[in-house]
């Protein structure tokens, strides 16, 4: 039986879908994303069908990623130039213990299989049944978190265009906040700064759940990124643009003071 592989050493996208092996070449190239686990098309089925044997090869894992994982999908053929399948497939964070673990990769998988899901696989021309494999990830407990866009999503100009909010990226990708947005020249030089209104925030909890809560009235209208952090998210646009060689849609996350690269795809055209 196919085992589970470092995702440093993801790089084939039939078997691992286009987020597995993404993660896996930035973690070659040195940038800064979590450590962690690609599950095979094949391991995630087997999951799915309770196999004992691929459980046991999964929740083997648990302790190394522990206290808490981020599980994430990785379809084959998703997150391309013409099609992104940002929101239509899950993502579970701050998974707590192994058995919940499983669990949320079967809901990863079932996600692929929902009528809208479908339904935008059809409407992109995506054909054959959808493909999931599986990221696991130690999870980062983010202060600051967003998405950057390595060239404007809406003008095409060549400049940073960036999202940012307090607590993890997910309130931003579900809509929950009006973030801050910036904008960052290709010499690195800031253009423009807009204060959003972020009002509330997503935190883990110690439950092993993610918690939606208010954010101290003096923050909310407060700028989340200095200048400092904007310069390190410039670099790491500049690096991602080399080891790619495309405009990239990336989700950044800054904990304890360090930078986290969490996902990057294409930007969608």
């Amino acid at each position: 039986m196919i085992k589970p592989v470092r995702l440093k050493e993801a790089d084939d996208e039939s078997l691992f879908g286009g987020k597995c092996v993404s993660l896996g070449s930035a973690l070659r190239a040195g940038l800064p994303a979590p450590d962690g686990y690609a599950l095979a098309v094949e391991l995630v089925t087997e999951i799915v069908q309770d196999n004992a044997e691929a459980i046991a090869d999964v929740t083997s894992l648990f302790p190394e990623l522990a206290p808490s994982v981020a599980v994430r999908s990785s379809a084959v053929g998703e997150d391309s130039e013409t099609a992104s399948f940002a929101g239509q497939h899950v993502s579970i964070l701050n998974v707590m213990n192994a058995e919940a673990m499983v669990q949320a990769i079967k809901q990863v998988h079932g996600s692929a299989f929902t009528p809208e899901a479908l339904a935008y696989r059809d409407k992109m021309g995506v054909g054959d049944e959808p493909a999931i494999a599986v990221v696991l990830q130690q999870q980062i407990q983010s202060e600051i978190a967003g998405v950057m866009f390595t060239r404007h999503p809406l003008t095409s100009v060549a400049e940073r265009y960036v999202e940012a909010s307090w607590g993890l990226g997910e309130a931003i990708v579900a809509g929950l906040v009006v973030p801050d947005g910036f904008r960052i020249a290709e010499d690195g030089a800031i253009v423009e700064r807009i204060v959003g209104e972020k009002d509330i925030k997503l935190v883990s909890t110690d439950e092993g759940e993610v918690a939606e809560v208010e954010v101290a009235s003096d923050k909310v209208a407060t700028l989340c990124l200095n200048d400092v952090q904007l310069q390190q998210l410039h670099l790491l646009a500049a690096r991602c643009q080399s080891i790619y060689s495309q405009d990239i849609d990336i989700e950044w996350a800054f904990h304890t003071g360090k930078l986290y690269l969490l996902q990057c795809r294409a930007i969608t055209r």
